[in-house]
């Protein structure tokens, strides 16, 4: 018989669907359109999370409409009875034409069908991509940091750093310096010019180096206008570049470092709160303090005893060793003092010495 729980085989060796194919068409279903992960050519926000994506999700979905509705007004749905249709007029012969017609009409529906707000998989774990959809990213992100970060008050629990990005491409070093000599032109062509620094993360990547990755696009911007600068205290700009397997990710923000490199959790506390130490560091910095002293204290008492030593043992070596079995028990753990002699570990090497001739005959006797 078969155990419990066990599947019984289907007629004709077919295997049943796993769960994962039914997983996959129910997110399908649930889609209606639009990229279903991050990919190049869009826009949207990158956001970090502490171990819960689902409730990360919920949150962002939270946050951005609120504060979404207040730049943009709330989000407005065209009912499926005013989608576009083409009049019965219009109908054309041509096959071509027709084709092309469907075609244009399945492209207006699926955008009537796209939210403002959309969670995509990033492609790495703890991080979350949400797209954008008639919306700038900064305006929103800097706006909700903005007010948080004035009136201090914490909206979110799981959510750590909230990014916008503006723009994907490949991550290829080629295919990121072609996009980012049009990308970065609002910000560094000339006139413009401002003082920058270069943020670069790279997850589930290991092709691109993060040195010529810096290198290039820090070209980019002094060619586009000499008299932009760089600034690593207290820049003007900041570039973010953010990789996930082999999507590049770019955004220009402003107020990095005031906004504590956007994390929500930072930016809404206090100048108070932040120079508070953290009391259950303190008290491993205390002990570890209290263990250092002991520790050198111990070094030093060991390497008094190993010259007193040394000197009885030149003056009388066999009496160290009689010494050697009078002792107690003796650490297991070896310390080496600051000569690089061994403490205690002379005395159980003498110990387990073979004795004397002259001392066995003595017994004997």
């Amino acid at each position: 018989m078969a155990a419990a729980g066990e599947q019984p085989p289907q007629a004709g060796g077919v295997k049943r669907k796993g769960k994962a194919q039914y997983v996959q068409a129910k997110r399908a279903r649930r889609w209606g359109g639009g990229p279903r992960q991050l990919e190049p050519g869009l826009q949207g926000i990158l956001i970090t999370c502490n171990m819960n994506e689902r409730k990360c999700v919920e949150e962002a979905y939270s946050l951005l409409n609120e504060y979404g509705d207040d730049l943009y007004g709330p989000e407005k749905f065209v009912d499926k009875d005013k989608q576009p249709s083409g009049s019965e007029e219009e109908e054309e012969d041509d096959a071509e034409a027709a084709l092309k017609k469907e075609v244009s009409e399945i492209q207006a529906s699926t955008e009537l069908r796209l939210r403002r707000f959309q969670s995509l998989e990033s492609g790495a774990n703890n991080v979350v991509f949400i797209r954008t959809l008639g919306i700038e990213p900064e305006k929103l992100v800097h706006h909700i940091l903005k007010d948080m970060y004035t009136t201090k008050k914490k909206k979110t629990r799981v959510i750590l750093r909230m990014l916008p990005i503006s723009g994907t491409c490949k991550a290829f070093l080629e295919d990121m310096k072609k996009y980012a000599e049009t990308f970065l032109e609002p910000w560094f062509k000339a006139p413009n010019k401002g003082t920058f620094q270069i943020i670069y993360k790279a997850r589930n990547n290991s092709h691109m180096s993060r040195e010529e990755v810096i290198k290039e696009l820090a070209g980019i911007v002094g060619c586009l206008n000499p008299e932009n600068k760089v600034d690593l205290s207290n820049p003007q700009y900041t570039i973010v570049v953010e990789i996930i397997k082999a999507v590049c990710c770019l955004s220009v923000v402003k107020d990095y470092m005031l906004f504590r490199k956007y994390n929500l959790q930072e930016v809404v506390k206090s100048d108070k709160e932040r120079s508070q130490p953290n009391p259950g560091q303190d008290a491993q910095v205390r002990n570890g303090n209290k263990a250092k002293l002991e520790f050198g204290n111990t070094d030093k008492e060991n390497l008094k005893s190993n010259e007193s030593d040394s000197a009885e043992e030149k003056n009388n070596p066999q009496g160290m060793v009689e010494g050697s079995k009078e002792e107690g028990p003796i650490s297991e753990t070896p310390v080496e003092t600051e000569k690089g002699t061994k403490s205690e570990n002379g005395s159980q090497v003498l110990e387990g010495s073979k004795p004397n001739e002259s001392d066995l005959i003595l017994e004997k006797n």
